[in-house]
């Protein structure tokens, strides 16, 4: 996770403040999950105007387990944390609590990652940079039913990052054509935009894409992109 804050910490409560909170009726209530204890507080002061937040958790796996003991009407969590991944907590969540709306928060701007957590089961992709009026229209959407639309953009490869790739498929002894194919996906290129890039059809992208994947024992493109993060590629 980036060292910025998020732009809604500075957020007077005036300029948030929602419906729910001058209703008479009850209040949704939330559960919130990030490994960066720091964040969760100002989340939390942010979100207890509008919501009752029932708890606050540092890892997928708490996150489950309060879940099952809360029911929570939103959850709100972040995609890398310990015991669990965030997806993957999302998928057992909706499994067993359909009822429940899932939230993924995070500061991952990639269109991959966005369309595996949808397919895991979140109702909404909201970036950390995001101003606080689209978090909290992001929670009423969700509760009111609707998936909330995100805005997401392919991440531009620098020649810095470039070059880390380069040393990353030589010491992971990936072929130049592998080297290619990391760069493009790593960038936010769809497999059918990377065969276009590089004059071959997509399922070659996908074969290329694969290889990659079982090489760097990685299991899902969420996975691919994380590792890309993690590597300094993107």
């Amino acid at each position: 996770m980036g060292t910025s804050a998020p732009s809604w910490q500075s957020e007077t409560p005036e300029r948030w403040a929602g419906s729910y909170s001058r209703s008479p009726v009850k209040r949704p209530r939330l559960l919130l999950a990030d490994d960066h204890s720091l964040l969760l507080d100002a989340l939390r002061q942010m979100l207890e105007r509008e919501f009752t937040v029932l708890r606050t958790v540092t890892d997928g796996a708490a996150l489950v387990d309060a879940v099952n003991e809360l029911r929570p009407d939103v959850v709100l969590c972040d995609v890398s944390m310990p015991r669990l991944r965030g997806l993957h907590a999302v998928q057992r969540i909706r499994r067993r609590h359909s009822q429940v709306h899932c939230i993924i928060l995070t500061m991952h701007d990639d269109s991959e990652l966005a369309a595996e957590a949808f397919r895991s089961g979140a109702s909404a992709y909201i970036l950390k940079s995001t101003p606080a009026s689209e978090l909290l229209q992001a929670i009423r959407t969700v509760l009111a039913g609707e998936p909330y639309p995100h805005q997401v953009r392919r991440p531009a490869v620098t020649p810095a990052a470039a070059r880390r790739i380069a040393d990353v498929c030589e010491e992971e002894s990936l072929s130049s054509r592998e080297h290619e194919v990391l760069r493009l996906i790593a960038g936010g290129s769809t497999m059918k935009q990377a065969a276009a890039t590089l004059g071959i059809t997509p399922r070659t992208v996908a074969f290329h894409k694969y290889r990659i994947m079982r090489q760097l024992s990685l299991h899902s493109s969420a996975e691919l992109v994380q590792f890309a993060v993690k590597r300094r590629l993107i």
